[in-house]
C-alpha cells in the first residue's frame, strides 16, 4: 500500500520516514518530496509498505499524532491526478 504522510517537519528525511513506519512492519520503500528549485523538503512525502495490515496500523496510529513538532497527516495516497503543464512562457 502506497501511504501519503503529510505536514511533516522540515527536517524530516528517507530514513526518518522508515524509521516512524518500520515500527509496523516492513518498508518497501520511503520518500521525502523537495522542491526541484530549491532542494528544500515541501513538507511531505511517501512510504510504500508491502503489508496492506501492518500499513492501515500505521496509518491508524500515525494520522494526526505529533512527530518532531509537527501534527502528521496519514492516510492511503491516491492516484495523482493528471493536471495540465504549466506554460513557463508567462
Amino acid at each position: 500500500m502506497n501511504i501519503y504522510v503529510g505536514n511533516i517537519s522540515y527536517q524530516t528525511d528517507d530514513s526518518r520516514l522508515v524509521e516512524l513506519f518500520s515500527e509496523f512492519g516492513e518498508v518497501a520503500s520511503a520518500r521525502v518530496i523537495n522542491d526541484r528549485e530549491t532542494g528544500r523538503s515541501k513538507g511531505f512525502g511517501f512510504v510504500e509498505m508491502s503489508d496492506d495490515s501492518a500499513a492501515a496500523s500505521a496509518i491508524e496510529a500515525l494520522n494526526e499524532k505529533e512527530i518532531d513538532g509537527r501534527t502528521l497527516r496519514v492516510n492511503e495516497a491516491r492516484p495523482r491526478e493528471e493536471r495540465p503543464r504549466r506554460d513557463s512562457r508567462y
